[in-house]
């Protein structure tokens, strides 16, 4: 049985199995790609989709994770839940982006994050599409591999003001919610450089973090959508935070590059008041 503290706990380690399961679900998802239509269910409504390459995806993930770390806890968007005993869980999401997968829209991403009692340590967003590999450890900063390119060393944005800044969002998969979510889309544009919508949560941190957008914000996401990316946001120098102060992702993920990230919190908090 794992112990709690055992050598492989730590983050790099962690980092280098999340790596590896997420390479071999990539590649499950690409082959996936052609044959992504044909057997497609749905979950909270008619437009939160599920296909089987998400569930072979997850099935995937869990088996080489825990087949390595069998003590381990393990939560995935799409059922899989097990208390572990070494204080070590994953937490996984086998297709970020499940609607760009659909339809073929180049943003999808494997997300695999590793907490320790409780807290992210390490965390991976591999973007299925590119190449594109973005990495994270608890105070080892945040790094970008892609293919044919040098490793790079992330690093967040310096926008001077909230009109200079470029913000990306998410939409709720209910109408209600986005009906709501519209409305302060509205208010928000005017007052911002622009707003970008790339459809993965994962993948808008991930933007945060290699300064291609300078802020994000999303109500309602789970923690398998947020628990990679956010570590690579704020290990690349962004403010990461809920609504009000809460905790990120409760009820909301926040992101920002700090010459603007109070600015920006204000202003969030205003609009959902």
């Amino acid at each position: 049985m794992n112990a709690p503290g055992r050598a492989d706990d730590t983050p790099s380690q962690l980092l280098a199995l999340a790596v590896a399961a997420a390479r071999e679900a990539a590649d499950l998802v690409a082959r996936g790609r052609d044959g992504a239509g044909e057997h497609v269910g749905t979950k909270s409504s008619p437009v939160d989709v599920v296909t089987a390459v998400d569930a072979a995806s997850e099935a995937l993930l869990v088996d080489r994770l825990l087949g390595a770390r069998p003590d381990d806890g393990v939560l995935g968007e799409e059922g899989a839940s097990r208390e572990g005993t070494s204080g070590v869980r994953w937490v996984v999401d086998p297709i970020d982006g499940t609607v760009n997968f659909l339809y073929g829209v180049p943003a999808y991403a494997v997300s695999v994050a590793a907490e320790v009692d409780g807290v992210v340590r390490a965390g991976v967003v591999l973007d299925v599409a590119t190449g594109e590999l973005f990495t994270a450890t608890s105070g080892g900063g945040a790094w970008l591999t892609a293919p044919g390119r040098p490793e790079l060393r992330l690093a967040v944005s310096g926008p001077s003001s909230l009109e200079l800044t470029l913000v990306a969002t998410g939409f709720g998969y209910r109408a209600e919610q986005r009906a709501a979510q519209g409305q302060v889309v509205a208010r928000l544009l005017p007052r911002v450089r622009d707003i970008r919508r790339f459809g993965s949560a994962a993948l808008d941190l991930c933007a945060v973090a290699a300064g291609r957008v300078d802020a994000y914000y999303e109500l309602g996401l789970n923690p398998w959508d947020h628990a990679a990316g956010a570590l690579v946001a704020a290990e690349a120098g962004a403010v990461v935070s809920g609504l009000g102060g809460a905790a990120p992702g409760e009820p909301m993920m926040i992101a920002a590059a700090p010459t603007v990230a109070a600015e920006f919190l204000d202003l969030v908090e205003e609009l959902h008041r």
